[in-house]
């Protein structure tokens, strides 16, 4: 177990400006591995200053992401074909942000928000009174949004971080709605449009598409061909389809890429590239 004063006198030698000490660092780091970090987590919570939160912060991540990459392509191997095995995915690769994530936590909250509606739910005779219901729920009373200002934040991306700000990115917030509608037997399914991803009701009497980025707004096929045209795409008859769990991970992986290359970090870019390999070999 790693000491609580070596772990200090490490951190104090990242100042250093010598390359072969910073080397020697990191190496002493790695060797320490998975060991340190709740000790680094500890002093990165008790950190003052934001660069040098962030500095521990990515120590962290670098030691970490080998079991998390081991982990997740554990979990590719059992399967990726519903919305239980999405939703553990996209939670899984939130300690690619958070490396000391909690997952569990966000999946109490899930039931939480779930146990909290099922019973106005269940006792509406219409299906589609029960799809308003939780869209209401999640868009009103949650007061779930699309974030405008800061739309390719990494924060906009990550479950976790998306459900305690209540903000996000179309994938995003369309995922809550999907492992909502999953507790409670309501049928949302998420649709792979290009530049602006959909939610599609798919009740068995009709089909609706919908706006998570607009609150939950209920749209049409011809105002999504009108988009589509207006941003220089050919509508497809894919495009507006459902999409299968694996696609939607894909996806999901992209948008943390773009995320994180528009933050000009590189480094995570090339991470992401091997998770997203994983999910590719897999399809």
């Amino acid at each position: 177990m790693a000491e609580k004063s070596e772990i200090e006198s490490l951190l104090y030698l990242l100042d250093d400006p010598d390359p072969e000490v910073q080397t020697g660092v990191h190496n002493r780091f790695r060797e320490l591995g998975e060991n340190a970090v709740p000790l680094l987590d500890q002093f990165r919570a008790e950190a003052d200053d934001a660069g040098e939160r962030d500095l521990i912060h990515d120590i962290i991540h670098s030691i970490t992401f080998g079991s998390l990459y081991e982990e997740f392509s554990e979990l590719l191997g059992s399967g990726i074909e519903n919305r239980r095995q999405l939703e553990r995915a996209v939670l899984l690769l939130g300690r690619f942000g958070n490396p000391t994530l909690r997952e569990k936590e966000y999946t109490d909250q899930l039931d939480l928000f779930a146990r909290r509606i099922y019973g106005e739910i269940v006792s509406l005779p219409e299906e589609s009174q029960k799809m308003h219901t939780l869209l209401r729920y999640l868009f009103r009373e949650l007061r779930f949004t699309g974030d405008e200002k800061n739309y390719h934040h990494p924060d906009n991306a990550y479950i976790d971080r998306v459900m305690d700000r209540r903000k996000g990115l179309p994938i995003s917030l369309s995922l809550i709605v999907m492992f909502l509608g999953r507790r409670l037997d309501l049928p949302f399914y998420g649709v792979n449009m290009p530049i602006h991803f959909m939610l599609l009701y798919e009740g068995e009497r009709e089909e609706l598409l919908i706006d998570p980025f607009d609150g939950g707004t209920v749209v049409s096929y011809d105002q999504c061909c009108f988009f589509l045209k207006k941003n220089g795409i050919e509508p497809r008859p894919e495009h507006l389809q459902r999409a299968d769990e694996q696609l939607i991970l894909s996806r999901f992986i992209r948008n943390l890429m773009h995320s994180y290359s528009n933050r000009n970090r590189e480094d995570r870019v090339r991470e992401l590239k091997q998770l997203l390999y994983l999910v590719e070999l897999k399809g």
